[in-house]
């Protein structure tokens, strides 16, 4: 989103370590804004592993994030800003997750969520439920979240996600994704043929839509700026792409 030229923050915790300071520098080089609470954990962190046909697993340690507590969301952290992004993972802490909900509400932003993995869905349905009908405006999940979340196929889960928030997203990799608004729903098919990697591949859709939401843009060429983004980042290893691809995407968006 920052690299589309949205002004970003980022709220989370690390520690006084190398990949703490590490993560602090990369928001910063990004001008993502940190808001970086310190916890004595170690910074957490996900290894990647990629099989030869571009799938990826993780192997992850939650680390000093797990520390962060309701206590340590400042509400006026939201000043300012318009989206709040939740990523799912954190989801299995309730208080946090749910407080810091509640806080960007009663700011006046609009809060989106990733369900992040079917298997946090699975274990965490009942917290994920209350945040859903009582926070959430935006809600992202892939085919596997979707039916974790709803117990059905991806279309079918469109439509019951929709009548529970303002705008659902259902990813379904190589098919696209599905975007529904009220009685409005769209198709974006997916761009990019060459997979290397998927790491990320979520992510920067989910980021690609809101920074197009954020610039005001119909929910349709939003969709398309998050596939533009997902196609180039299945392309390359890993989830960083170099100052000539974001070049060449700020072309592309333009043509949108």
């Amino acid at each position: 989103m920052a690299n589309l030229g949205v002004p970003c923050g980022f709220i989370g915790s690390v520690a006084e370590d190398d990949m703490g300071q590490f993560f602090k520098s990369k928001l910063e080089e990004n001008r993502i804004k940190p808001f970086l609470k310190k916890m004595n954990t170690r910074t957490g962190r996900a290894v990647a592993l990629i099989t030869p046909d571009g799938e990826r697993t993780f192997g992850t340690y939650l680390g000093a994030a797990v520390d962060m507590g309701a206590d340590d969301v400042d509400p006026k952290v939201f000043e300012g800003f318009d989206y709040f992004l939740i990523e799912g993972y954190l989801v299995q802490n309730y208080a946090l997750i749910l407080e810091a909900a509640r806080k960007a509400k009663a700011a006046g932003l609009k809060v989106a969520l990733d369900l992040a993995s079917y298997n946090i869905v699975e274990a965490n349905l009942e917290v994920l439920n209350d945040l859903v009908d009582n926070y959430v405006d935006i809600l992202f999940a892939n085919e596997e979240e979707a039916k974790a979340f709803t117990g059905k196929e991806p279309e079918d889960a469109l439509d019951a996600i929709a009548s529970r928030c303002d705008i659902a997203v259902v990813k379904v990799g190589s098919k696209g994704a599905f975007i529904k608004q009220g009685t409005s729903k769209w198709h974006i098919p997916a761009k990019g043929s060459k997979v290397v990697d998927t790491t990320g591949a979520g992510d920067f859709f989910a980021a690609g839509m809101l920074a197009g939401v954020s610039k005001g843009y119909e929910l349709e060429k939003a969709g398309q700026l998050g596939a533009l983004l997902a196609g180039r980042i299945i392309g390359v290893v890993g989830a960083q792409l170099d100052a000539e691809a974001w070049g060449e995407i700020k072309a592309a968006e333009a043509q949108l």
